[in-house]
């Protein structure tokens, strides 16, 4: 399993767009399996889930990778988990393909939060 959060200020749509747009651009064979959204009425409380899968050369297998993103009015929250990639029964032997599959969502979110740091979390 590889973790990456991060805080920072900025507009949800845009930030919704970009990491998908991003993950799906960087493997030819990355999918989007599916997820949600809900922005409940009379609040400035937005919420994203995505989940994708890719297939990962290093260990021969799929990766999921879920991808969350809070929005409080400008304030973002993402928060993304890999999972799979081990071929041990017991253990995990290798999570490369995992941080791989990460990698390419901190590189298009990372700019952003870079370029908007909310201070105050």
């Amino acid at each position: 399993m590889a973790k990456y959060e991060r805080v920072f200020r900025g507009d949800f749509d845009t930030v919704v767009h970009v990491a998908h747009d991003g993950v799906m651009a960087a493997s030819s064979s990355a999918s989007y399996e599916d997820g949600s959204a809900i922005e409940p009425t009379g609040t400035d409380v937005r919420c994203a889930v995505r989940v994708y899968e890719r297939y990962s050369a290093f260990g021969g297998n799929r990766v999921a990778m879920n991808v969350t993103i809070v929005g409080v009015g400008p304030r973002i929250f993402v928060s993304a988990i890999t999972a799979g990639g081990s071929q041990a029964v017991m253990w995990k032997v290798n999570t490369v393909g995992e941080e791989n599959f990460l990698d390419t969502l901190v590189a298009v979110v990372e700019p952003l939060a870079r370029a908007s740091p909310d201070t105050a979390m």
